[in-house]
């Protein structure tokens, strides 16, 4: 029964913040109520992440890309004023959508959105996603992205379809790397510097909960009371070992932070995951209860200058847990608050990984003295696989995105016993031939170009019509029409 298949770990999940318990899970999985290897949503089987930036001017933004090799059930809750969101109708339980491939934490705002086009055409290239017609996919890729524009950066130096396609090829299932990366490149909060945080936690039974989250509220994660960070109270063992409170000479400094100078246009944005089976209602729920750990980590939140979205995913397979089971309601819960506590942490170690860039400070420039003992701060900051994008990688994704095969019509003969086409020029933006259809490069309007003769013939007879229209309205007299009164 699904009761007891989870009860290891719903005893793990109810425990107090922070106390580690000894359970008796597979030997290659830590003790129940500990972090996963990683200590990142990765540790969550079925969930890879992949990261680009650039923080070279013009440039300070970047795309994170979490990624599901089999299609999963995810759902969404989105809280904020302000959301810079696509394709979130598609996860309400009422609607017949089964599952998402991938799911976009980035920056550039509203023009962000356009990244997922590149991650989209990654899992076609790849066949991943709805079947739709003769062999044909519909990846699904929902997102949402962060206020960064301005931040540093070009307002009009933006992520594109390429930033999505190389974040797509970066992904792996190992460590997850930290700060000023990806999707929070840009990100700024409470006057400091953002940033990508990730957490886990294993529940037992070989069931993990993670999380990873873009910190740029517009709000804080600071206490005003004595500097620290709300999310380090729900560390688990020693995460946030040598983490200590600010110095009275840094809490307090002689110039207040500059947090009141915050632009009013700000997002925190999170995926939390499971391998969990959940039904879709229950990964609505499982999201929506996920904002509590913003709301443990972040104060204000929600605000109407804000966009927070929290998207839920459940990576499981068999029978899944539903919310209307009553026999259910112990596991759900232990993942939800699982789920919440797990965000709040992935939200103090963002803060903790970011670094200080151009005028914008970080929280441990800011408060050196509360993060001076933790040796750990180098690795969250440097662990995982998170390129910088470059002209040259650009240049190639532009290459990868440039032609889209399209068949060739029903019926028609596919080139049997026929020479084949000569290779386009180097350069040639035009349509292309090739053996089995029509091939649409960067440079068309959308479609197949008309063959340059038809072209030609078209052009003359259109010339040749306004001609004779022009000596036919010479040739007529016309009477002036009467003044309107």
């Amino acid at each position: 029964m699904k009761s007891s298949r989870f009860a290891a770990f719903a005893a793990a999940a109810l425990v107090c913040p922070g106390l580690v318990l000894v359970g008796s899970p597979a030997s290659a999985n830590p003790a129940a109520g500990a972090p996963g290897t990683h200590n990142a949503i990765t540790d969550v089987p079925g969930i890879q992440v992949g990261q680009v930036q650039s923080d070279t001017a013009p440039y300070l933004t970047g795309t994170s890309v979490v990624y599901m090799p089999q299609m999963s059930v995810a759902s969404v809750d989105q809280r904020g004023g302000a959301p810079a969101t696509k394709e979130t109708d598609l996860l309400s339980p009422l609607n017949s959508n089964p599952g998402v491939n991938a799911i976009q934490l980035g920056g550039s705002s509203m023009y962000g959105l356009s990244a997922t086009n590149g991650i989209i055409r990654w899992l076609e290239d790849r066949g991943e996603g709805v079947r739709v017609g003769a062999g044909g996919v519909a990846p699904i890729v929902p997102a949402a992205d962060i206020f960064d524009l301005g931040r540093g950066g070009d307002p009009k130096a933006r992520t594109s379809a390429e930033w999505g396609y190389l974040a797509a090829q970066a992904t792996s299932d190992g460590p997850v790397r930290q700060g000023g990366v990806g999707g929070g490149t840009g990100a700024r909060g409470g006057g400091m510097r953002g940033g990508v945080g990730t957490a886990s936690v294993h529940l037992g039974d070989g069931i993990y909960v993670g999380a990873m989250v873009i910190v740029n509220p517009a709000g804080s994660p600071v206490d005003p009371a004595d500097c620290t960070l709300y999310g380090v109270k729900y560390g688990i063992g020693d995460e946030f070992a040598g983490y200590k409170a600010p110095k009275k000479k840094e809490c307090n400094p002689p110039t207040p932070p500059a947090a009141a100078a915050e632009q009013p246009a700000n997002t925190t944005i999170a995926v939390v995951a499971t391998n969990a089976p959940l039904e879709k209602a229950a990964a609505q729920r499982m999201s929506g209860n996920a904002h509590d750990g913003m709301a443990r980590a972040i104060s204000p939140i929600h605000t109407l200058g804000d966009g927070d979205t929290v998207f839920a995913v459940s990576t499981g397979k068999g029978e899944a847990l539903q919310i209307n089971d009553p026999a259910d309601s112990r596991q759900l819960n232990a993942i939800f608050n699982a789920g919440a506590s797990t965000l709040a942490r992935a939200i103090a170690k963002a803060v903790l990984s970011s670094e200080s860039i151009g005028n914008t400070t970080s929280y441990c420039d800011r408060y050196p003295s509360a993060c001076k003992g933790m040796k750990q701060l180098k690795q969250w900051r440097t662990q995982g696989n998170a390129p910088d994008v470059t002209p040259e990688t650009f240049a190639a994704a532009s290459q990868a995105l440039a032609q889209t095969p399209v068949p060739a019509p029903a019926g028609a003969d596919n080139g049997k016993d026929k020479p084949k086409p000569k290779a386009a020029p180097a350069g040639n933006t035009t349509q292309q031939e090739s053996q089995n259809g029509m091939v649409l490069a960067s440079g068309n309007t959308g479609g197949p170009s008309v063959p340059t003769g038809v072209t030609t013939g078209l052009l003359a007879a259109a010339i040749l019509g306004v001609g004779l229209l022009g000596m036919h309205l010479r040739g007529r007299r016309r009477t002036p029409s009467a003044p309107l009164s």
